[in-house]
């Protein structure tokens, strides 16, 4: 089961990529009632906390196309560690974003993500994601 968390979550990060345009799948990853917030001073501020399937959606696509928000956008998930337990499963994975906006503008951050899993139905689905950046530069040169 620990290779269908990590499936989930691998789908959600590629689903986030720009260019990907996948949209309409993304609430399909999450719980009915999920969370999703952002952790530690930075993310917390930036981020604060949605409730609810829809609301993670429309809060997400915010920053997906036709937003102009990002020109090209893509995360690496590095191996992580996940406990079952139950009907649920809890993992925890670093995770670097390289991204360059429609400013031009580009930069590397490292983010702890921190996610519980429903195991109900055809596939796991998140039920709580937590993200806390660790690390964040901006990248130089074309």
């Amino acid at each position: 089961m620990t290779d269908e968390v990590t499936a989930t979550l691998t789908r959600y990060l590629a689903l986030c990529d720009v260019p990907a345009g996948a949209e309409g799948e993304l609430g399909e990853l999450f719980t009915e009632d999920a969370v999703w917030e952002g952790g530690g001073g930075a993310y917390a501020e930036k981020f604060g906390r949605t409730e609810g399937r829809e609301a993670i959606v429309a809060m997400l696509s915010d920053y997906l196309p036709p937003s102009p928000h990002f020109r090209t956008n893509v995360h690496l998930l590095f191996p992580g560690a996940v406990d079952l337990k139950d009907a649920t499963a809890h993992g925890s994975w670093p995770m670097q974003q390289l991204s360059r906006y429609e400013s031009g503008s580009a930069e590397v951050m490292v983010a702890r993500l921190d996610v519980t899993f429903r195991l109900d139905g055809d596939r796991p689905r998140i039920s709580a994601f937590r993200t806390e950046r660790l690390f964040a530069a901006p990248l130089l040169g074309e």
